[in-house]
């Protein structure tokens, strides 16, 4: 059930180099939201009508509030950043499509985040009960690793070399010999085709969330539609939505 709703800011804090971590009071959402939905959040700004679709990093049901962690990639996240504490913001929510939890059940499963595919591995990781390794490559400076860290065995990999291993997060899993019944992963396209060889060549089941730019974000437009191996049912061709059918979807099922 998507709720549109004008919701007050807890906090917000600057954690890494142009990157915020927000807290939002929302019962009515964060009561339905799984780990790795979105919510669409909504300008001020007349002359930008669309919302910026950003991921869930953290969901807290008895408090009623939501966490997302984005990146300043332009004026709505610019102007999202500057809001303090007591702020009011709308936005709507849950959207997509989350990991599917059912398929961990006594499996161990590797959680891999690149750069602000970060953020959705952390609610994730916390609603995997068994075992998990969370695999988190940054380009350089580091965020949410002592949240990451608490929520399971956490490995690093910076393209820098100033922490963890060197290169990607497919470099450390090579260099510590990691092994998983099941990969969740989220983070730019070019990690996303990488780590689905990876599962593919291991014979491992692969769940990934694409970020890709979204209009309406309830999958009406049709302007994040990704090639799928299947015909579509809405489009009827060889496409997916990826804000309505995804943002989650089986690697095998998307083309990269």
């Amino acid at each position: 059930m998507k709720i549109k709703e004008c919701c007050k800011i807890i906090s917000q804090e600057c954690i890494a180099k142009d990157i915020y971590s927000m807290w939002i009071s929302t019962e009515a959402i964060a009561r339905e939201a799984k780990p790795g939905q979105f919510i669409s959040v909504y300008t001020k700004d007349a002359s930008r009508l669309l919302p910026r679709p950003i991921s869930l990093c953290e969901i807290d049901r008895e408090k009623g509030a939501l966490r997302i962690v984005y990146r300043i990639a332009g004026g709505g996240t610019r102007e999202f950043s500057r809001l303090r504490g007591g702020d009011m913001i709308d936005i709507l929510g849950p959207l997509g499509n989350g990991f599917p939890l059912e398929e961990t059940k006594g499996k161990r499963v590797m959680l891999m985040g690149g750069g602000i595919g970060i953020p959705p591995m952390l609610e994730t990781a916390k609603a995997i009960p068994g075992e998990k390794l969370i695999v988190s490559g940054y380009r350089d400076e580091l965020f949410l690793t002592d949240e990451l860290n608490a929520a399971g065995e956490l490995y690093l990999a910076t393209e820098d070399g100033s922490a963890g291993t060197t290169g990607n997060v497919l470099d450390a899993v090579r260099a510590n010999r990691l092994e998983a019944d099941v990969i969740f992963a989220c983070g730019p396209t070019p990690m996303l085709r990488a780590i689905k060889a990876y599962a593919l060549e291991k014979g491992i089941p692969c769940w990934i969330s694409m970020e890709e730019k979204m209009a309406c974000g309830i999958g009406a437009c049709l302007a994040c539609v990704c090639n799928s191996t299947e015909v579509d049912g809405h489009s009827l061709v060889h496409n997916k939505r990826i804000c309505k059918d995804g943002p989650v979807f089986l690697s095998t099922e998307v083309e990269l």
